[in-house]
């Protein structure tokens, strides 16, 4: 298996070393006040490298995914802690280990998800729904993600990233992916059903390769917000079995629909083309638009279904990961730099990115 990502010890030296020479500063985007994408940007700050408890490991970030709950935090959908560094889908290298951390090693290469924590007592963690624990905390909104040159982890809330995967690559995986995995499972698709998409932006595409893989017999339909957007493009070249807009009628009734989208209306448009007993389930942590009155006779009656995603467990991560280099999964990228956060966030607001947009930190 060809290795990608080795990184001799020297990395870890000249890492420290500058850590010194900049007395234990960093580049940090902070999210400052809430408003309009286009009007409020990210703030990049100099502020001191975040210290680690014993169960931490302190991470120089190499490359972190741009996703649309950003969006959401920043015009005040999902109200994130002010000020807060955002950034939940974090690739990076271990450099500094708390005295009880036993998982990792330094220069591990690990990944951060947007479960940061979760109490670990509750009745849903004792279930496996770490999502739904009432202390759940959130990489990049409730504390420090990975816009930032170092990050901090939770032992138990790091990934090992497999080698086969760039850190670009990467980045995607840990939320686009993980929740995207997660939507899969409350889908519960069998093999053989239609599987709508609605969006096909960083989590749809991946899910796409999910659904191909885990269900080869089943059909694929992507909806886009218009024809020949990036988006509808992308879905032409990886072989969806049928693309349209949003509001078209397909080739057929839909057994499962997956929603990725911020407009609220679209919900009512996956009901029209659901099938009897079919469900939709929505993978957004917050719509723009809300949902329209459902006409309960014609959409949701014969035992039709929706069903919303809630977060990732610690399990969902794992679990993917792991299907994730099976396939492998091969994300669409489009690359930024990290002082181009502000311009990446703009254009996955307007639909202008092919697949999933990422920082490259240096």
């Amino acid at each position: 298996m060809e290795i990608k990502n080795f990184i001799p010890i020297q990395f870890i030296e000249d890492v420290l070393r500058s850590l010194r020479l900049k007395r234990v500063r960093m580049k940090a985007f902070f999210i400052k006040r809430i408003g309009k994408v286009e009007e409020v940007p990210l703030a990049l700050l100099n502020v001191p490298v975040p210290e680690i408890s014993e169960d931490e490991v302190l991470i120089k970030v190499l490359a972190c995914g741009v996703c649309h709950t950003e969006l959401d935090e920043i015009e005040g959908r999902k109200i994130p802690k002010i000020p807060v560094v955002p950034g939940h889908e974090i690739i990076g290298r271990i450099i500094r280990m708390g005295r009880n951390v036993k998982k990792f090693r330094i220069g591990d290469r690990v990944g951060v998800a947007w479960i940061n924590s979760a109490c670990g007592k509750c009745k849903f963690c004792k279930e496996g729904l770490e999502n739904l624990c009432k202390e759940f905390k959130a990489t990049g909104c409730d504390v420090n993600g990975g816009y930032a040159e170092f990050t901090k982890a939770k032992e138990n809330f790091a990934y090992k990233i497999p080698d086969i995967f760039t850190d670009e690559e990467a980045a995607p995986l840990l939320c686009a992916g993980a929740v995207g995995f997660r939507a899969i499972k409350l889908a519960e698709i069998k093999d053989g059903e239609t599987v709508a998409l609605f969006g096909f932006g960083g989590s749809n595409h991946i899910v796409f390769q999910v659904v191909r893989y885990l269900y080869p017999h089943s059909k694929i339909f992507v909806f886009t917000r218009r024809k020949n957007d990036e988006p509808y493009n992308l879905a032409l070249k990886m072989k969806a079995d049928w693309v349209g807009e949003t509001g078209e009628t397909p080739p057929q009734k839909c057994n499962k629909a997956i929603d990725t989208t911020p407009k609220g209306e679209v919900v009512i448009e996956a009901l029209k083309i659901l099938e009897k007993g079919g469900r939709v389930v929505i993978n957004a942590i917050r719509k723009e638009t809300k949902i329209p009155e459902i006409n309960y006779d014609t959409l949701l009656w014969e035992e039709r279904e929706i069903k919303s995603v809630a977060n990732v467990t610690s399990s969902d991560v794992e679990e993917f990961l792991n299907i994730a280099k099976e396939i492998p999964i091969k994300p669409e990228i489009v690359r930024f730099s990290f002082e181009e956060a502000n311009k990446a966030l703009v254009m996955l607001k307007s639909g202008k990115i092919k697949g999933a947009a990422v920082l490259k930190i240096n």
